[in-house]
């Protein structure tokens, strides 16, 4: 029996991997940086620090898209240089690993995670599923094991994972093409519009950060810097809160609506359990400002903001490495139903 396990969280902005005793041993962007096709010269945050400034010989790209593995060979490459960084050049040995997978996804690409563990430089043990709303819910702090039901919103880099579960299991699930990303690109597209300034990815998620907020009262501005589109020279602009949630209001009223959606199919003695307690909001995005007062508005259920909620899959895959009462949730493929 293998002495270490790890648990790997391969999400589409950022990789964290969690070690048995000794908690998150590694949590940077899912990134690498390759010059000439072949060579790498960066990854995790160093690669991301090139991100948008690298001339055309340097592809820096990040490989899992949508919550799966777009890109086989770099997600490998990623995931060899990362444990050589984790065990700082030493030959880690033989280990389990325990693997978060979305749900809503095909057997394919989930299979794809598996393989990627299996195909690796590592000496590999044992390898566990686990799906990732599961994991979400039990590094909450819930417990999934008994007949109480409840509802677990992730608003990811690329998609929205909406989940509802009791006994271990889920019992409804629904994988929505709207996650942080896609509210940085709509920010981009008015600022364009609006101001005829293009602007990158980072400058846009500096300013959802700074600015987002899911109802129109919050009031502010941030000064940005890019490129006009009229001039064609480098200018700064001021951005204002109005602009932000004129951008991303349509997508987490989508959002909004893929929840309602779920909850219309939810059977009713669960139903009652969510209305008792609320709905819980992980990811990185559930950040935003008010975001849990849109969702009650909408919902007129209670709505829960997690501590850390960036943080939860991973530390969810820990709890359930450390508590053998909670081993069983990490297995094999489980039957699921899919909401289109």
């Amino acid at each position: 029996m293998a002495q270490k396990i790890f648990g790997i969280d391969m999400g589409t902005s950022t990789i964290k991997i969690y070690q048995k005793g000794h908690g998150i041993v590694l949590d940077e962007h899912n990134v690498i940086a390759i010059a000439n096709r072949k060579n790498v010269i960066a990854i995790g945050e160093e690669a991301y620090e090139m991100y948008e400034k690298a001339p055309d010989s340097i592809a820096v790209t990040y490989p899992v898209r949508n919550g799966v593995i777009a890109d086989v060979a770099n997600m490998l490459t990623l995931l060899n240089h990362l444990m050589v960084k984790i065990s700082k050049g030493k030959r880690l040995g033989l280990a389990d690993y325990i693997v978060a997978v979305p749900t809503d996804i095909t057997e394919v690409e989930r299979r794809s995670f598996y393989e990627m563990i299996v195909n690796s430089n590592l000496k590999v043990g044992k390898i566990k599923i686990v799906e990732k709303p599961i994991a979400d819910a039990v590094g909450v702090g819930l417990d999934v094991m008994t007949a109480r039901g409840v509802m677990v919103v992730n608003i990811g880099a690329d998609t929205t994972e909406i989940s509802i579960l009791s006994l271990g299991g889920i019992v409804l699930s629904k994988l929505v093409p709207i996650g942080g990303n896609k509210l940085d690109e709509a920010i981009k597209s008015l600022v364009k519009r609006r101001h005829n300034l293009f602007i990158g990815d980072k400058t846009a998620e500096s300013i959802k950060r700074k600015l987002a907020s899911a109802i129109p009262q919050v009031k502010g501005s941030l000064n940005v810097y890019g490129r006009n589109m009229v001039t064609g020279l480098p200018s700064e602009m001021e951005v204002t809160s109005d602009t932000v949630y004129e951008a991303i209001s349509e997508d987490l009223y989508n959002i909004i609506d893929s929840i309602k959606i779920i909850l219309e199919r939810t059977p009713p003695e669960i139903s009652a359990d969510i209305i008792d307690s609320g709905i819980y909001i992980t990811g990185g995005s559930a950040n935003i400002f008010s975001l849990d007062e849109l969702i009650h508005k909408e919902t007129e259920l209670k709505v829960n903001i997690c501590p850390d909620p960036a943080n939860t899959i991973v530390n969810g895959i820990g709890r359930i490495m450390e508590d053998p009462k909670l081993a069983v949730l990490a297995d094999s493929l489980k039957s699921r139903t899919f909401v289109n």
